[in-house]
């Protein structure tokens, strides 16, 4: 397959996301950060954690062979031992992340999304988008908090630290929500799929940052999103989506819990 990425951070942050690519393999990740003040167990913080888990993925999943599912076990159980003699990694603030990734193998494609990533199959009908949702159906009362608090008040951070406290304290249990982080058995909770090679003819993986293009902005469709990567480029579509962010910095026209996000997109053509 052939593949271009774009990665880039939130205005004045520091990129949570993570992508790499070659020519057998994409994987995305979105790390999961946390409002001022809460303490995470971890002194290296989210951006150390999303680039050793991505990188520990795409090695597994290009050179062991393995179904994507025991390569993410792996490549979780690896990324904890890392930094658990120095970190508490089983807190629940350690650092998570949603994953996507996508493999060429013999004359099949595999697939496996984590989270809120989220991964879009285009076999020249209707795109299939495959994403999970899970953590958007939990914390339900906290999540309206939000939505109503004052913009730029300490009300907002406060009703944002709420939601967190109340998301991570289900994070990868029965009931609740899976991302990666330091419980290997969260990879057995992540979709999973396959495809013959032949019969796809692009896709993209997208962490909710990038996705806001259609999900949060309406600046298009999913179909409308894959010609935008095609004959833009993955750059223009963040682009477009820094325009919509900027053009709304109190967040009424589009409620959402940041003005800006991290937003990363690999787009694939086979």
């Amino acid at each position: 397959m052939h593949v271009s990425l774009t990665s880039l951070p939130r205005p004045g942050g520091r990129n949570e996301d993570f992508a790499i690519a070659s020519p057998e393999c994409a994987v995305v990740l979105d790390g999961a950060g946390t409002p001022n003040g809460l303490p995470t167990g971890c002194v290296h913080g989210v951006a150390w954690f999303a680039q050793r888990l991505g990188t520990l993925l795409h090695r597994e999943a290009v050179e062991s062979g393995r179904d994507l599912a025991r390569c993410l076990s792996t490549s979780i159980e690896g990324t904890a031992k890392l930094h658990q003699a120095t970190c508490d990694v089983g807190s629940p603030f350690s650092p998570s992340a949603t994953v996507a990734v996508l493999r060429s193998r013999g004359q099949d494609v595999e697939w496996l999304v984590l989270g809120d990533a989220v991964l879009v199959l285009d076999d020249g009908r209707e795109p299939e988008v495959v994403t999970d949702q899970r953590l958007a159906r939990v914390a339900s009362e906290e999540r309206a908090a939000l939505r109503t608090a004052g913009r730029g008040l300490r009300g907002e951070l406060a009703a944002h630290t709420a939601l967190v406290e109340a998301e991570r304290a289900i994070r990868n249990r029965p009931g609740g929500y899976w991302v990666a982080a330091a419980e290997p058995e969260a990879a057995d909770e992540a979709l999973m799929g396959r495809m013959p090679i032949a019969q796809l003819e692009r896709a993209a993986l997208l962490t909710d940052g990038a996705a806001r293009f259609v999900d949060t902005f309406a600046l298009g469709t999913w179909p409308t999103c894959l010609e935008v990567l095609e004959h833009h480029g993955t750059a223009n579509l963040i682009g477009q989506v820094r325009d919509a962010e900027r053009s709304d910095i109190d967040l009424e026209r589009w409620p959402r819990s940041k003005t800006h996000d991290d937003a990363t997109v690999i787009f694939a053509r086979f």
